[in-house]
């Protein structure tokens, strides 16, 4: 098993675009957790834990391994959790270093390395716990390049795939924030990877967009959706939704294909 990217990252890791790309921020009442919601801190390297967040509800149920985007922690899903825990499926949301209880610094190495060893740990806990369900990765944003990480290294131990306002090119989001990709020496082949990433997965898989979005345009989600090697995909369109307000546009669109997608993993499911 692959214990860290085979992707050098360190091109990113300079203050002017980490200073962009990441916006950490604390846990401000880490007691305030919904009773039936699990703190897990999984290690990934001495001295350095991340937080997650795990709303569990059936041994059996489909298990969503969710990273956020880059100005969320785990605690902003508190509300979600429950919603998929009534759906029948289990929700284990994971933070990035800095951010909500995680001890560490962000960068996009350490982001691509940690997705690793959170994939790892979570394996081993479901097993231990007897949590028998089929194991879907999920990314938001910035998140979909730690789950698109994951599905180019573990193929065989993924049953699904969702990728929510996922970017498939690196080189227009930074120039969205004020980056020159030629001043860096970034080039998309060595980069995140993205579009190449999903063209080998093969399994069932969810695309969801916002018609609008501006920071992270539709046509990303129907490039990774046309790229997509499975014959069993969905491209959802949230219409008039941009970035940020994809939940509040079309919430319920969302969980019904969520819910869709996750109960075809379901064994004998109708």
């Amino acid at each position: 098993m692959t214990s860290d990217s085979k992707t050098d990252y360190s091109v990113l890791d300079r203050p002017e675009v980490l200073m962009f790309l990441f916006h950490p921020r604390p846990e401000s009442n880490r007691s305030n957790v919904q009773h039936s919601a699990q703190n897990v801190m999984i290690p990934v390297e001495s001295g350095v834990e991340i937080g997650t967040r795990f709303h569990m509800t059936a041994e059996t149920g489909p298990n969503i391994l969710f990273f956020h985007g880059n100005g969320e922690i785990v605690a902003d899903y508190d509300d979600l959790g429950p919603a998929y825990n009534q759906m029948g499926i289990n929700f284990l949301a994971a933070d990035y270093r800095g951010y909500g209880r995680s001890s560490g610094q962000p960068t996009v190495g350490a982001m691509m390395k940690d997705c690793h060893a959170i994939f790892s740990f979570v394996k081993k806990w479901l097993l231990e716990k007897n949590y028998t369900g089929s194991l879907v990765v999920m990314g938001r944003s910035l998140g979909s390049a730690s789950v698109l990480e994951l599905v180019d290294n573990y193929k065989n131990e993924i049953d699904g795939l969702i990728i929510e306002s996922g970017f498939a090119y690196a080189t227009p989001l930074l120039q969205l924030l004020g980056i020159s990709p030629e001043a860096l020496g970034f080039k998309e082949e060595t980069g995140f990877r993205n579009i190449d990433k999903i063209r080998d997965f093969d399994k069932p898989t969810l695309i969801i967009h916002a018609e609008l979005d501006h920071i992270i345009p539709y046509s990303e989600g129907v490039a990774l959706y046309n790229a997509c090697a499975a014959s069993d995909k969905t491209l959802l369109k949230i219409p008039g939704a941009n970035h940020n307000d994809i939940f509040m546009r079309g919430f319920g669109e969302y969980l019904t294909a969520v819910k869709t997608l996750a109960t075809k993993l379901i064994p004998d499911a109708a």
